[in-house]
Formats: structure tokens, C-alpha cells, sequence
């Protein structure tokens, strides 16, 4: 995984190839905490996965419950959590040319032509939420593995293969082959509160399986960055989280699994107190999907956003900073159908309320395909609500290093239309200039310095460009010769395209 910045800290992320990671158990049936009055623990509900166990009753807050210890609810899980090796085999180069020529070879043997590969093995964590195997872990846990291996709680070893992973929302789901296994309960993650008591369970630093202790710190935070063009909502604890305890549990005081712990804020690669992990609901969902088709399908809006802030909401005559701004409509997306534009803000999908730009991704992603949603927006402080039918995000979108690509981006982050009378106007291009325009630029496109909004693409290589298709069939690999017009001046510019 690699080093980024985040608020001056380096952010790890925990499980393969010496990259932190993370525990994980699962939940037992018996709490130390006396359940709420009027509330069974005795029928927990199904999840459409096989055998897995879900208690969705409310955590105990009764504050009159003086607890000196959590054994008992604990017991119950400690078997569900596993640790997790994955080993992968890197081929090496093959060194000393001219030897590795088959007529040196002849004369001189075989010196310096062996290839120099190299066997890199990963630990992590894994919490069994099925009798007959399933395991849920971290996608970078297994990431491109040759071979996974399963340590069970009873010291057997075993194998274990992937049945899918996610990796916008760092998670995967194992299998082995073993019957009448020990397995976690799922609770509710979205009753977590801030100051309830966790605990994370796994094999941190492949001493054998340890439980911290620590409460939840917050939920819901996103925009940190810490996975690639993913889907964050996590779960921010201070419980103990360290290497090797990724992929294992964040576990409740009833013993019930409400996450998965995946990443940690540190600047020493050890824990410092900030640790997040998935919860339990979405990692649920995500799970019952690869289990049950192999992958993971979102809904997709078809909008490009952002989040509003004072300035802003002054600027649209808004008293409100809440609600994510739209900033561009893909041309016949759902959005587009439903006839949203640019300036609009979109306040809320269904009953529940849109606060910001991420709110509004998470939410669409969270809903399936060809769902039907009542979306509120304002439009020159209007409120105005129109349904909307979402579809496929993997069929409108291709995935880029740093998020999605839309099918009308040029370059990672760099979204162009053709040069329409309307925009000539507008712009106030010459009628003897011809091209493509830069309508959006990502914050985070890699080539977001080459280009600026309202620029007009003209050659490519010396190529004339019209229309996407005959922008992206011109750019190589490589050095590429832009001519471009910006604010009635051509001049030619060399873009480096990875």
C-alpha cells in the first residue's frame, strides 16, 4: 500500500506485504450487560447469506450496569476470528544480458540468467460468519494472493479461497472447505453511538489472537483518503489496532461484530488511537452480493458534485450549507433524464437527508441498480422534488487510480464536450475554431494543471478533434501534442500521458 499525508499524519493501511493491519472477532450470544427491558435477544434475524447470524437489538446504555469485566461476552466470538496468510510470488528480472542469450549461453552457461523471484507473504485477520465457512476480510489483506491460508482458532490450518472482493470498500469474502464452525453474530452497526464500548480482535503482529479495548470515537467519517476512489463510512475507534489486525473485528459489548477493522492514522506505523474499520452493515451487504452473484453492483446518478460551504450557499441565495452541489449532468445519464443541471443542490434521496457531496455518493452506491428514488433539490431556492431511476455504475463509469472515470473524460479527471454553437457563444470562440471544450476538471486528476474549464482541445498530434471518440483515439502513451485555444489564444502545449 502506499504512504499518503492526511492532517500531517501518514496514513497506513493494514494487512499485505508489510502494510498495517488490523483485528477482527466476532459476536457471542451471551452479554455481560443486562439486555433492555422488553427488548429478546433470543430471535436474531437472518441475513440472506448462508447461516449467518444477525441480532439487531439496541446496544445496553442503562448507565445503573456497573461491568468489571467482558469475558463472557467475548467468549463467543474469540473462536469466529482467524488469521489470515496470504503469499505471493513476485518474478524477478532476469540479469546479465549478454548471458541470457541462448548463443552466450552455449559457450558460457548459465551465469547471472536466473531470475531473481521473490516469495512476499501477508498477515492479517479474518472473522467466520457462517457455520459452513464464509469469512470476511480485508480485500487488501488478499490482494492479488497466489495462495491463502486460514489459521483456525483450534490450530488447524486450511486453505481458503476467494469468492469475491470489493476493493472501493476494502472488502473480500473467503471460503473454506470446513463444516459446524464456530461463527460471529452481526449486529446493528447503524445503532452504534459515540462513547459505546468496542473491542478489536485479531492477531496483531502475528503474536497469537489479542482483544483491546477502546469505545467508538465517531461514525461516519469519509473523505479520508484511504482507499482509492472507494466508498468510505467508517468507524473511528481507540481501540488498539496494529499490524496483522486487519480484516478481523470491531466487536460490541454484547460480543457482536459492528465492523471490520481495515486502516489507522499513525506516524510511527504503530497505533496512536485512530483506527477505522468498515461497519458491519455495509460490509454485510457487500458480502451477500459476491456470495450471491460474484460482484458488487451500484447505483449510478450521473452527476459530478460538490460540497457547499458558506460562500457558496451566499453565492445560490441559500441560508443552508447542507446538500451536495451539482457541478456538471452526464449527457443521458438518469440524472440527465430527470432533467437536473449544473447549480442544482440536491438536499435529499427518499426520507433521508443529503448533508454533503459524500453523503449523496455513498447513498446512490448504496442502492441497487434500477431502483426507483424521490430526489429533493433546490433550484434558485426552490425546493423541488422528481423521480428518478438509477442504473448501473459499472456500466456508465471506468475506475481510475484516484476514483471514477466517467465515459466522457479524455484523461483521468479531465471531462470534455464537443464545441457546440451554444458553448461558441457562450465562450466567445471564433467561428473558425473547431474542438473539443474542457467542461470539468477532478481536484485530484493527476493532469489537472495541463488543462483549465472552457479550454478548447483543437489537435491532438496534429490530429483534428470533434467529438470524445476522436479525442481518445488520438492520445498515446506517452508525450502528446495538444493545440489548444483558451480565451481566443492558440498556442501548442506537451502533455505526458501515463
Amino acid at each position: 500500500m502506499k504512504l499518503k499525508i492526511l492532517f500531517g499524519f501518514i496514513l497506513l493501511m493494514v494487512g499485505f506485504y508489510g502494510v498495517n493491519v488490523y483485528l477482527g472477532a466476532k459476536a457471542p450470544d451471551e452479554p455481560s450487560i443486562e439486555d433492555n427491558e422488553g427488548v429478546s435477544q433470543d430471535e436474531p434475524t437472518a441475513s440472506s447469506s448462508p447461516m449467518v447470524t444477525v441480532d439487531r437489538s439496541v446496544i445496553d446504555h442503562d448507565k445503573s450496569v456497573v461491568v468489571t469485566s467482558y469475558a463472557d461476552s467475548l467468549e463467543g466470538i474469540r473462536p469466529a476470528v482467524v488469521s489470515v496468510y496470504s503469499t505471493k510470488v513476485v518474478k524477478g528480472r532476469i540479469d546479465g544480458f549478454p548471458f541470457d542469450d541462448p548463443f552466450f549461453r552455449r559457450f558460457f552457461g548459465p551465469q547471472g540468467t536466473q531470475p531473481k523471484d521473490q516469495v512476499q507473504q501477508g498477515l492479517g485477520s479474518g472473522v467466520i460468519v457462517s457455520a459452513d465457512g464464509y469469512i470476511l476480510t480485508n480485500n487488501h489483506v488478499v490482494e492479488e494472493a497466489d495462495e491463502i491460508r486460514v489459521a483456525l482458532n483450534d490450530g488447524r490450518e486450511v486453505d481458503a479461497q476467494i469468492i469475491g472482493t470489493d476493493p472501493r470498500t476494502d472488502i473480500a469474502v473467503l471460503k473454506v472447505d470446513e463444516a459446524d464452525l464456530p461463527h460471529a453474530t452481526l449486529a446493528d452497526s447503524e445503532s452504534l453511538r459515540v462513547g459505546d464500548v468496542v473491542f478489536a480482535v485479531g492477531n496483531p503482529l502475528g503474536v497469537g489472537q489479542t482483544v483491546t479495548m477502546g469505545i467508538v470515537s465517531a461514525t461516519g467519517r469519509s473523505n479520508l483518503r484511504l482507499i482509492d476512489g472507494g466508498y468510505e463510512n467508517f468507524i473511528q475507534t481507540d481501540a488498539s489496532i496494529n499490524p496483522g489486525n486487519s480484516g478481523g473485528a470491531l466487536v460490541d459489548a454484547k460480543g457482536r461484530v459492528v465492523g471490520i477493522n481495515t486502516a489507522i492514522v499513525s506516524t510511527s506505523r504503530g497505533n496512536i488511537g485512530i483506527g477505522f474499520a468498515v461497519p458491519i452493515n455495509l460490509a454485510g451487504s457487500i458480502m451477500d452480493s459476491l456470495i450471491e452473484t460474484g460482484s458488487v453492483q451500484r447505483g449510478f446518478l450521473g452527476v459530478s458534485i460538490q460540497d457547499m460551504d458558506s460562500d457558496l450557499a451566499a453565492g445560490f441565495g441559500l441560508e443552508d450549507e447542507r446538500g451536495a452541489l451539482v457541478v456538471a449532468v452526464s449527457e443521458r445519464s438518469p440524472a440527465d433524464k430527470a432533467g437536473l443541471r449544473h447549480g442544482d443542490v440536491i438536499v435529499k434521496v427518499d426520507d433521508q437527508s443529503i448533508d454533503s457531496s459524500s453523503d449523496l455518493r455513498f447513498t446512490i452506491a448504496q442502492m441497487a441498480p434500477g431502483s426507483g428514488i424521490s430526489l429533493s433539490y433546490l433550484r434558485d431556492g426552490e425546493l423541488k422534488t422528481v423521480d428518478v431511476t438509477l442504473e448501473n455504475l459499472e456500466e456508465n463509469t471506468v475506475i481510475g487510480s484516484s476514483g471514477t472515470v466517467r465515459r466522457d473524460a479524455i484523461l483521468e479527471g479531465i471531462f470534455i464536450e464537443p464545441l457546440t454553437d451554444a458553448l461558441r457563444a457562450r465562450l466567445n470562440v471564433n467561428e473558425d475554431v473547431t474542438g473539443v471544450v474542457v467542461k470539468e476538471i477532478d481536484p485530484e486528476s493527476p493532469y489537472r494543471q495541463n488543462f483549465a474549464v472552457g479550454m478548447v482541445i483543437e489537435q491532438i498530434n496534429r490530429r483534428q478533434v470533434s467529438d470524445l471518440k476522436t479525442a481518445q483515439k488520438a492520445i498515446k502513451e506517452g508525450r502528446n501534442l495538444f493545440y489548444i485555444n483558451m480565451q481566443g489564444v492558440s498556442r501548442y502545449v506537451t502533455i505526458t500521458v501515463k
